[in-house]
């Protein structure tokens, strides 16, 4: 029985958890030493960041091998043995797939190549228009994203890094493929799969040029998607009732998320999306800043869990990933309120209708590393944007303020378990480096603290176990105008769940209007609990949760 409703996932990026043979880099082996301190947390799901062989332009998401594991990261016996250690602490794994691109190292993409006709319709490829590229969209990671291949005289689609061609989702051969690597790992004892970018597969006939954009309103859930995503579904995890499924969907809409993810449409069990991790895009770009825009983030939170709801779909609710800054550093304060703000965070997504997604780190209030030099950066976007910004004018101070803010790094420095050597994630030299405050911010450390940010994070798990409200429950907006405070009800039957949460570091009145404020009590606060009135002051980042259950 699919049970994602009260279970929790935690996301591992790989590379950055552990070192077990000290080279350096993270790997299986190491997750598999870490399990106990998983098991001790309470989540359900482990969610790995791709593992498999690749050249690591894009850290993993470039997949030169879809059946086979770096050996950067170990074997398939270190697999085998880290599915069967989740296993005997009910745990299940989560794997990563990426079926909107491959790397161009992949044996498809080398066939294509040599001109092997069935290979090169595994992949996109045009002839340009009058010496320009097919259309003028724009990649990911910056530049025209069409790349000219001399032999062909044409150009293949890359809609991320030159190395990540995209796959031509058109193709039935190319279908049958991807449903025979789901179905592999699904012998393998994979319970989940999280599909990267996979609302962007489904490309237009027409190929047109963008002149008020960059080219995805043409390819962002795309003509054929929910067509793709049911044969999908019918051909590989749909078979299996104990199998959960995430999409991440870029720039997506509420209208498609609700085809994902509404359980009778049998496309996926559930959506992320990122538009509430806009808020701080000054103009929508990402490479420009801004203080986050509350009113916004409200708004965006509470329209998409009513609609959702209203429309029997399911969100992941999270708030860091490997692609994202960390959630203290950016919505909190990592320096004046740092617990306080971690917890508060937390609070906010862990209580509201759908599946909690926790990153590594996360629980223990890891911050942005402020790297202040880009020899220190490792990220193929941060390195490209890290030239454009500077070619746009900006001076070098304000190029590190942007990058500081936005890299993808900001998430990927080491896991920090304590306060020895390389915060006790390697005794080798570490990939990427660790951050300066693991003396202080570290899992040993949180582990001794019962009022810490980690023990505020396995209470929050708990709740969702205990109380169906938090899995089960209607969503109900309060406070919609407030300037500082972010709340909502759950309602289930005779249970009421409130939350209250103040997003900002300083005190902040509210008022309620509640009749029978006498009949809730507080199940978590992070600060000591205060009794629920009709007027209260809310103290720096300060999140309450009251509840009541009537007879």
């Amino acid at each position: 029985m699919k049970d994602f409703k009260n279970s929790v996932v935690y996301q591992i990026y790989p590379k950055s958890f552990n070192d077990s043979n000290n080279d350096g880099l993270g790997d299986l082996r190491g997750v598999v030493e870490k399990l106990d301190y998983l098991e001790g947390l309470g989540v359900d799901y482990i969610w790995l960041t791709p593992f498999f062989v690749s050249p690591q332009n894009d850290n993993g998401y470039d997949i030169a091998d879809y059946y086979n594991i770096d050996p950067a990261y170990g074997t398939m016996e270190d697999f085998e043995a880290l599915v069967e250690g989740a296993t005997k602490r009910n745990i299940k794994i989560m794997l990563d797939m990426v079926f909107n691109h491959t790397s161009t190292h992949h044996v498809w993409f080398q066939k294509a190549l040599q001109g092997d006709s069935k290979y090169k319709n595994y992949y996109i490829f045009r002839k340009g228009e009058n010496g320009n590229p097919p259309t003028n969209w724009v990649s990911k990671f910056g530049g025209n994203a069409w790349e000219y291949v001399e032999q062909f005289d044409e150009y293949y689609l890359h809609l991320f890094d030159v190395t990540q061609a995209d796959l031509n989702w058109e193709n039935p051969e190319l279908r049958q493929e991807v449903y025979n690597v789901v179905n592999f790992w699904i012998e393998k004892g994979v319970k989940g799969f999280r599909l990267d970018v996979i609302n962007l597969i489904s490309k237009p006939d027409l190929l047109e040029n963008d002149y008020i954009g960059d080219g995805r309103r043409f390819y962002t859930d795309g003509p054929r998607i929910h067509q793709y995503l049911k044969e999908l579904n019918e051909n590989t995890f749909g078979k299996h009732e104990d199998i959960i499924t995430v999409g991440e969907m870029s720039s997506t809409t509420i209208e498609n998320c609700l085809k994902y993810s509404n359980p009778d449409e049998k496309e996926l069990s559930m959506v992320f999306n990122f538009h509430h991790l806009k808020v701080d895009y000054k103009d929508g770009d990402k490479w420009k800043l801004k203080e986050f825009d509350f009113a916004e983030l409200k708004d965006l939170l509470n329209t998409w869990q009513t609609s959702m709801m209203e429309g029997n779909g399911w969100n992941a609710v999270f708030w860091c990933n490997h692609d994202q800054p960390r959630i203290v550093s950016r919505l909190g304060d990592d320096k004046n309120y740092h617990e306080q703000s971690a917890k508060m965070l937390a609070t906010a997504i862990h209580c509201l209708r759908g599946t909690p997604y926790i990153y590594q780190g996360e629980e223990i209030g890891m911050t942005n590393p402020y790297f202040n030099d880009i020899n220190k950066y490792r990220d193929v976007e941060s390195l490209n944007y890290y030239n454009i910004l500077r070619e746009q004018g900006h001076t070098e101070e304000e190029t590190y303020d942007i990058i500081m803010a936005r890299s993808r790094d900001n998430s990927r420095t080491p896991m920090q378990w304590n306060s020895d050597v390389n915060a006790g994630f390697s005794e080798g030299t570490p990939w990427i480096g660790v951050i300066d405050n693991y003396e202080t911010i570290n899992v040993e450390r949180n582990l001794s603290d019962e009022n810490s940010i980690y023990n505020h994070y396995k209470k929050l798990i708990h709740l969702r176990k205990q109380y169906n409200v938090i899995a089960d429950g209607t969503y109900e907006p309060m406070l919609v105008d407030h300037e500082a405070v972010y709340a909502y009800r759950r309602l289930l039957d005779n249970e009421v769940l409130m939350v209250l949460n103040n997003f900002y570091g300083k005190d902040t009145t509210v008022t309620l209007n509640i009749e029978d404020f006498d009949d809730y009590t507080c199940l978590l606060s992070n600060y000591e609990s205060q009794n629920l009135t009709n007027q209260m002051t809310l103290r720096p980042y300060e999140s309450i949760i009251f509840y009541k259950k009537t007879k």
